[in-house]
């Protein structure tokens, strides 16, 4: 029974791409596939951060604005002669910092991460504006363009990327004493404290390394679209958590998968690929991905109460 329960969004998956594959002659062809992946690299590298961070009983709202911001601030650098290496290296780093940020105040100050996330959601936005002077930066260099847009065997390069990514924290969630912490906090701070866990560490790691991985995401971005724009990613943090939560992992904090994350990225993108392919106009794929963030939350708090 336990798995048939973890089995369910596959399962549901895998009916919704036998319906496209009935409606759609595109549909299951290698280009599209290809394009579902691709589509979903962005959004994907930072859920995997995000499953982290609701794990442990926190949030960021944040995420998307973070993009913008490494996105611009890579393309500034790059424009004032930074090497694209050194440019891109900043701007992780960055990101990291400022996640680590975010871990700092909750933990020193025991302010909630909703509320320190909430003010760089804004500040970040406006960051990325003043970088820029409100518009795109488009003189970069073509090498750098293939970070988002280059093939390697065949494949995407932002999806190896993705599948790194998802290795790297699939491992640190199952296979260390960090990942375990993680879990152990979510669950019961207090609890994981009294056991010797550094409960201000683990917030503050998985913090940044989700400002990490949204700093990558949008380096990943700027290079795919070879320009770095302040106005990019407006709303990503919804997307971002609404596949975290489809994928299983409880808002509540002490419970989720990485795998389930990755299924509920997927389970997004095919879900946008399968309504543009039966041309579905854009307020209606937001109607229907709303509702599918509502039952998935559902679903979730019924198997809680269960």
């Amino acid at each position: 029974m336990n798995i048939l329960r973890h089995s369910i969004l596959e399962i549901v998956l895998l009916a919704i791409c036998v319906f496209l594959y009935f409606q759609s002659d595109v549909f299951l062809t290698r280009d599209n596939l290809l394009l579902v992946l691709r589509n979903s690299c962005e959004i994907g590298i930072i859920a995997f951060g995000m499953t982290m961070v609701i794990i442990a009983g926190e949030i960021d709202l944040s995420v998307g604005s973070a993009v913008a911001f490494a996105g611009c601030l890579t393309a500034c650098l790059i424009e004032h002669g930074w090497p694209a290496w050194a440019a891109v290296a900043t701007a992780l780093a960055l990101g990291a910092a400022i996640g680590g940020f975010t871990g700092f105040v909750r933990t020193k100050f025991n302010v909630p991460s909703f509320i320190t996330s909430l003010a760089l959601l804004t500040a970040l936005r406006g960051a990325a504006f003043k970088l820029t002077g409100g518009y795109a930066l488009t003189n970069l260099p073509t090498g750098f363009a293939y970070l988002g847009s280059g093939y390697l065997v065949g494949i995407p390069f932002p999806v190896i990327l993705l599948a790194l990514v998802f290795t790297a924290v699939h491992f640190v969630m199952n296979f260390t004493t960090f990942g375990r912490s993680v879990y152990a906090v979510g669950g019961n701070a207090e609890a994981a404290r009294l056991c010797g866990i550094s409960v201000g560490r683990v917030r503050v790691g998985v913090l940044a390394i989700t400002g990490l991985l949204a700093a990558l995401s949008g380096v990943v971005l700027t290079a795919r679209i070879s320009s770095g724009s302040p106005e990019v990613a407006q709303g990503w943090e919804l997307d971002v958590i609404a596949a975290v939560i489809v994928g299983g992992t409880s808002l509540s904090g002490g419970a989720g998968r990485v795998w389930g994350t990755l299924v509920g990225v997927l389970f997004m993108a095919v879900i946008v690929n399968g309504m543009r392919l039966m041309d579905v106009h854009e307020d209606g794929q937001l109607i229907a991905r709303g509702v599918i963030v509502l039952l998935a939350v559902l679903l979730s708090r019924m198997q809680q109460e269960r």
